[in-house]
C-alpha cells in the first residue's frame, strides 16, 4: 500500500475578507475531490484572508498511480488564475515505513 500526501501553500489574489478566501478556497477542494477521488481539505492558515493551504492525500497499491494523481493535483491548482502556488510539499509512504 502507498500513500502520497500533497500540501499546497497558496497566495490567493485580490482577497479583502474570509469570506471571499472561502469562495475561492472551496471550489478549488471540491474539484480536487471529484475530479481525482481524494480526500482534500483546507488545512492551514484559516485565519489568514489572502493565504490559503491545501493538503490532499491519495492511497493506492501502485506508487506508480499515486505519483500521477499527486501529478495532476499539482498541476490543477498551478494552473488556476486566482491563486499563486508559493510551494507544493509531497511526501510518497509505503506499508513498509515506519
Amino acid at each position: 500500500m502507498f500513500v502520497g500526501t500533497l500540501t499546497f501553500d497558496l497566495l490567493l489574489g485580490d482577497v479583502h475578507s474570509l469570506k471571499e478566501k472561502r469562495s475561492i478556497v472551496r471550489p478549488i477542494v471540491a474539484e480536487l475531490q471529484r475530479k481525482y477521488s481524494v480526500c482534500a481539505a483546507e488545512t492551514g492558515n484559516q485565519e489568514l484572508h489572502r493565504r490559503a493551504e491545501i493538503g490532499l492525500a491519495v492511497v493506492s497499491g501502485e506508487s506508480s498511480y499515486v505519483v500521477d494523481i499527486l501529478d495532476s493535483c499539482e498541476r490543477l491548482v498551478s494552473g488556476r488564475p486566482e491563486v499563486q502556488l508559493l510551494a507544493a510539499r509531497r511526501r510518497l509512504r509505503d506499508d513498509e515505513d515506519e
